[in-house]
């Protein structure tokens, strides 16, 4: 690390990554600063952030609860803004060292690009950026020299065993997946999963959102397209292997047959300190892993036949062009759908399925046929939801 702290921007600074970001930062005050927080609604929380670790900038996005945070954060002296556009403004501050994207969803998207423009290093766990847009971020990635850190815990396993191998061809990775709460279900018992179990994941502690996506194996789909656009990958060279223990976080196999695999206690701060003090492993207090503890560590194939999303995000993969943003949009409708008791847990797959099937397909989408994509989708899927309600 240099003398000075990098300073950090946090677009998503009160969820699951936002937060543990902030516990990690405070920390290593002599590594880290916090620049930048923005939050969707939860005003509460960010007024608390910011007080803590005195940004020089605040974003709420929710424009409703502007006056509460500006009220609160004004007299220290913290500057506040409000909305979405603000968000992709102050990521273009020429104080800022990194960007953290940990927005959820499609939001991430617009951010990421301006702070790409930017020259903003982007330490990212905003998968659906990759996943919505992948060919247009990567190329203007290139564009611009910005290295783009993965925060995922499987795509930061898969770009720790790759350092020192850059030069050497991969064969495969293998990402890793925990299978979630309804592993070994047949679609018979999942047909009444109510939402309070899909909400209870075995491993990870993740918001409403990404668990759900973790129990319907959309989540691991999400990653399978986002681990082409980082690491230059063909469909057929990316795996799924459910490994129930959530030791191993991913692998790679090189042309040699041999294969490199990261491996330690399920706990995102160490992705996140691994892609905020990149190159440098800053030392830390994490709870370590003890083999004796994990006597045996299992493998074996994710059903895609009972969970249909994994299969759907696959086929996403293959056809390409703005298929992905389609699955995109039509998963974040229905999980919002399903977290209402509007759907069942099966219908979800059903939903994205269906939009797959009647928007229309472009081969070589811009950011503008993304934007088209998207709202088409999230129309076509609300219809779709209010039909079976």
């Amino acid at each position: 690390m240099t003398n000075s702290p990098r300073h950090i921007a946090i677009l998503g600074s009160t969820g699951s990554i936002g937060t543990q970001a902030i516990d990690v930062i405070k920390a290593h005050p002599d590594a880290f600063a916090v620049e930048v927080l923005t939050a969707n609604s939860n005003a509460d929380l960010l007024i608390q952030q910011a007080v803590e670790t005195r940004p020089n900038v605040v974003v709420i996005c929710d424009e409703r609860k502007y006056d509460t945070v500006f009220d609160a954060l004004d007299p220290l002296g913290i500057k506040v803004y409000a909305g979405a556009k603000a968000v992709a403004s102050v990521v273009q501050m020429d104080s800022i060292d990194m960007v953290l994207t940990a927005m959820v969803g499609y939001a991430g998207l617009l951010p990421t690009i301006r702070a790409i423009e930017a020259r903003k290093p982007i330490a990212l766990a905003n998968k659906e950026t990759l996943v919505v847009a992948g060919e247009l971020i990567t190329r203007l990635a290139a564009e611009k020299g910005v290295p783009i850190y993965p925060v995922d815990s499987e795509h930061s396993a898969i770009f720790q065993c790759l350092a020192g191998e850059f030069h050497n061809p991969i064969e495969k990775i293998i990402l890793t997946a925990s299978g979630g709460p309804f592993r070994g279900k047949t679609r018979e018992a999942l047909s009444t999963v109510t939402k309070a179990q899909a909400l209870k994941h075995p491993n990870w502690s993740m918001g409403a959102k990404i668990t759900i996506d973790s129990a319907t194996l959309m989540n691991k789909g999400l990653e399978v397209i986002e681990a082409k656009w980082l690491f230059g990958l063909t469909p057929a060279q990316i795996e799924v292997v459910v490994h129930p223990q959530s030791i191993i976080h991913s692998m790679v196999q090189f042309e040699d047959g041999s294969i490199k695999a990261q491996m330690g206690l399920p706990d995102m701060k160490l992705p996140i300190q691994y892609a905020l003090g990149y190159p440098n492993r800053i030392k830390s207090d994490f709870p370590r892993f003890d083999f004796t503890k994990y006597p045996s560590l299992t493998f074996e194939q994710p059903d895609l036949k009972t969970f249909r999303n994994l299969q759907l995000a696959f086929d996403a993969l293959d056809r390409g062009g703005n298929v992905p943003c389609i699955v995109n949009a039509a998963n974040e409708v229905a999980v919002e759908a399903f977290l209402h008791d509007e759907i069942g847990f099966l219908e979800i797959s059903d939903v994205i399925e269906q939009c797959t099937q009647q928007i229309a397909y472009i081969g070589s989408p811009d950011y503008d046929d993304y934007v088209q994509t998207d709202e088409e989708t999230r129309r076509v899927a609300r219809g779709r939801i209010k039909s079976v309600v």
